[in-house]
């Protein structure tokens, strides 16, 4: 029942000020102010280029759990589905009261705003803030070690969006959504505090299992105290990263929040109905391990020239920002036997030969809009 209840939610509560992949601090600040009276909303600090980083805090419970979204502003999913949690949290369900009376969260929705203007995974002074954790030499950094040390979280969530190439372990389904409790030491220990990690991603698994079967992965726990996942789980504080990964069709990663949605709330409702302590972590170990399998469009067995050489061609979208649109352009990445890979798309040639414009012969690193294949002109660029 739990599953028709939060897809339900989704659907009602779903923020429609928000979509495709271009989410920023001028597109969140207006729907700040409905939630000014349920919520403390309050600047935490300052960007690079002085731009404000906005906490709400919400719910009165003794268990705390921390969020943080766009640490690396191109990876926008996560933030859609917080407002539409934000929206459910909102409402005066039986359910939703049962959890702001049993949890307190303070969740920070755009934690890099000056690469999320700028589309970029870094922030203004070109550093990835996701290897800051250390040195804290950025001000967004010091921003979130900040917050993390006066909320005194029991649970973080670190949350991101992954790039199309991913699959749910050695299969041809794409990894939808991933996760990973962190590791905490050079040993990858599975400590106390991971094991409860892990439950709480054994339970949300268990839900999104009944919507993508096949389709949530995890990564794999090499250490890295430079990371920010890391060092809080080095900290005994229960960490879980999660990853807004590909749907079939759905580059503006429009449905996979919805499947983000499913997981934070479905974690909230484990968190305020039962005292995770880790007794249930072993599934963990059953949800595969992501691979890199895919490429967004692969042309299967194509002649390249007339002298008769073949192979398969794999193209790679490029996102590109472009008057404050997220433009998805085709490059090739790889000319050889792909016969190990799959495509999102995927067109045969049957040993016919396939073009560039203007009939060039292709090359890896082209930017092609469309192929001709057989003399047939097929559109590679996404509409």
């Amino acid at each position: 029942m739990e599953i028709e209840l939060i897809n339900g939610f989704f659907n009602v509560y779903k923020e429609k000020a928000l979509s495709h992949r271009y989410i920023t601090n001028g597109h969140i600040v207006p729907l700040l102010k409905k939630f000014s009276s349920n919520f403390k909303i309050k600047t935490i600090g300052r960007s690079v280029l002085n731009e404000p980083i906005y906490a709400l805090e919400l719910g009165y419970g003794k268990k705390r759990i921390l969020m943080w979204s766009q640490m690396h502003g191109n990876e926008s999913t996560t933030t859609k589905a917080i407002f539409d949690l934000f929206n459910t949290l909102m409402s005066n369900e039986k359910v939703v009261q049962n959890i702001l009376s049993v949890c307190t969260l303070c969740v920070i929705p755009i934690l890099n705003p000056d690469g999320a203007a700028a589309y970029t995974r870094v922030n203004a002074n070109n550093i990835d803030l996701n290897r800051d954790a250390q040195k804290l030499t950025q001000p967004e950094s010091l921003v979130l070690k900040s917050v993390f040390e006066s909320f005194k979280p029991h649970f973080c969530y670190n949350l991101h969006g992954q790039r199309t190439i991913f699959s749910a372990g050695r299969t041809n389904k794409p990894a939808t959504v991933s996760f990973l409790a962190p590791a905490q030491d050079s040993k990858c220990t599975v400590t106390s505090n991971r094991k409860i990690a892990m439950e709480i991603i054994v339970s949300m698994n268990t839900m999104l299992q009944k919507e993508i079967p096949g389709q949530v992965g995890v990564y794999d726990d090499a250490f890295n105290l430079n990371c920010v996942g890391d060092a809080f789980q080095s900290k005994n504080i229960p960490t879980i990263l999660f990853e807004a990964g590909h749907y079939k069709n759905d580059y503006a990663r429009d449905v996979t929040r919805k499947y983000i949605y499913i997981a934070l709330f479905s974690s909230l409702l484990y968190i305020s109905n039962k005292n995770p302590d880790g007794s249930m972590h072993r599934p963990y170990f059953d949800i595969p391990e992501n691979e890199k399998l895919f490429f967004d469009i692969v042309i299967r067995n194509g002649r390249l020239n007339k002298d008769g050489i073949k192979a398969d061609i794999g193209i790679m979208y490029q996102e590109r920002l472009v008057d404050n649109k997220v433009l998805f352009i085709p490059k090739i990445e790889k000319i050889e036997d792909l016969s190990k890979f799959y495509g999102h798309k995927e067109y045969y040639a049957n040993g016919s030969l396939v073009l560039a414009e203007n009939n060039k012969v292709l090359e890896v690193n082209d930017e092609n809009d469309f192929v001709i294949i057989n003399n047939e002109k097929i559109a590679l660029l996404m509409k």
